[in-house]
């Protein structure tokens, strides 16, 4: 039997700190360690922003990365809501406002929080979503408070 899914939550304490920023570097970190890894937006506009940002962060260091059906073949796939996760993902980031549908199927789940309130209230849902689901969330703050 394959062991559940981890949830984290990552919740960032400062608006000035980037929730694109931390995605870049997680994922990064993630396919350092083997990982294929998917990240998921809102919108295809996200989704493009992701794509270029990729190119910088974390600077000086390269992560292979591609979005809407390129992304299927790299280690690294960008797409938003609309966009069919790879079956071959393992971790997946998420920015989205809506929890990810069947996030059983990956070894991990990377929620980001942003620190606007709104944002933060979409998040306590997907929180309690998943725990209904009989995952077991841990969030983690990022930052000082």
């Amino acid at each position: 039997m394959a062991a559940p899914c981890q949830v984290d939550f990552y919740v960032l304490a400062s608006a000035s700190q980037s929730a694109e920023r931390l995605a870049c570097r997680l994922a990064m970190m993630a396919w350092e360690q083997g990982h294929r890894v998917a990240l998921r937006a809102d919108s295809d506009t996200e989704v493009r922003a992701l794509d270029e940002l990729m190119w910088d962060v974390p600077p000086g260091r390269f992560l292979p990365h591609a979005s809407g059906e390129d992304g299927a073949d790299s280690p690294v796939s960008i797409g938003s809501r609309e966009t069919a996760i790879p079956t071959d993902r393992d971790v997946i980031i998420n920015l989205a406002a809506q929890p990810v549908p069947e996030p059983t199927r990956f070894r991990r789940l990377l929620e980001i929080v942003p620190a606007e309130a709104g944002q933060r209230t979409a998040s306590r849902e997907k929180f309690r979503q998943y725990r209904e689901m009989g995952l077991d969330p841990v969030s983690h703050t990022i930052g000082k408070t």
